[in-house]
């Protein structure tokens, strides 16, 4: 169709354009419109070499707005916003970066606990008060989570999974596979932060299921839950941070080994004995 246009263009001095378009077979107001999109992109060309250079000069980074704080301070010249988006998307010309993604809030059940815990990190016993929390892990291909239980007893980690998304079922499949693998007496407490995932309906659930007791940390206070936090900082320092993950399997495979390696081999400090040998000891 555009080249038909363009014949019309180039002969309309020589012949009819209404005969033309007849015997192109194309309407005479298409070929108004198109002649009329021409005019305006070639009154556009200017804006158009402007955007360009400030896309190459900046890689491609800026957004719209910043393309036009740039343009104002080259030319001194106010654009409108919109011509400016407009030759952007034409053009293929937007920012390469990432977006910012708008924060979505999932409508849910929000069920608080009180702070059973009390920082009282030193349990005699196993099996009466876990902790659990969750963490990121990044890699080439993108952020990785991991939920972890953690005995106060003898600080062993009891359970953990390794996620794409910071979802209620990472945190309920990881406590299910602590509670399934653990014989729990009744009165089993379990620490946790404010975060969503603990909130949820789902969690209330599980916790009515498997008769534990949800407690819950201050708002926005992480020392209440200083016990895990000591266990994903130990976790970072002598494993996650001296490694560059590209996948998820090497990140599986690392915190796999470390955790074994934390549970039956890394010696406490305080009374020279690993987390095995305290439960051992404890049980």
């Amino acid at each position: 169709m555009k080249l038909k246009y363009r014949v019309i263009e180039r002969f309309r001095g020589k012949y009819s354009i209404e005969a033309m378009c007849r015997s192109f077979e194309v309407s005479r107001s298409g070929y108004y419109a198109w002649r009329n999109r021409q005019a305006k992109e070639a009154k556009d060309q200017w804006l158009t070499d402007l955007i360009t250079d400030c896309q190459q000069r900046c890689k491609q980074t800026y957004g719209c707005r910043r393309v036009r704080r740039w343009i104002q301070r080259q030319t001194g010249k106010k654009v409108n916003l919109k011509a400016i988006l407009r030759i952007m998307r034409k053009y293929d010309l937007l920012s390469q970066i990432r977006r910012r993604r708008p924060y979505i809030h999932y409508k849910q059940a929000v069920h608080k606990y009180p702070n059973l815990l009390q920082r009282a990190f030193e349990q005699p016993l196993p099996n009466y008060f876990w902790v659990t929390d969750i963490t990121y892990i990044p890699t080439a291909k993108g952020m990785l989570y991991l939920c972890a239980v953690v005995d106060l007893c003898d600080k062993m980690v009891l359970a953990y999974r390794i996620g794409n998304d910071m979802t209620a079922s990472l945190v309920t499949d990881t406590i299910r596979d602590a509670l399934q693998k653990e014989k729990v007496a009744d009165g089993l407490a379990l620490h946790s932060d404010q975060g969503s995932q603990y909130t949820s309906q789902a969690y209330f659930d599980l916790s009515q299921e498997y008769h534990f007791q949800p407690s819950m940390s201050s708002p926005g206070c992480p020392y209440d839950n200083a016990a895990m936090e000591n266990f994903f900082g130990t976790l970072k320092t002598e494993c996650l941070y001296r490694m560059n993950f590209s996948c998820r399997a090497e990140v599986e495979q690392a915190v796999a080994e470390y955790v074994h390696f934390y549970n039956y081999e890394r010696i406490n400090m305080k009374d020279g004995l690993t987390p095995f040998e305290i439960r051992s000891k404890a049980a």
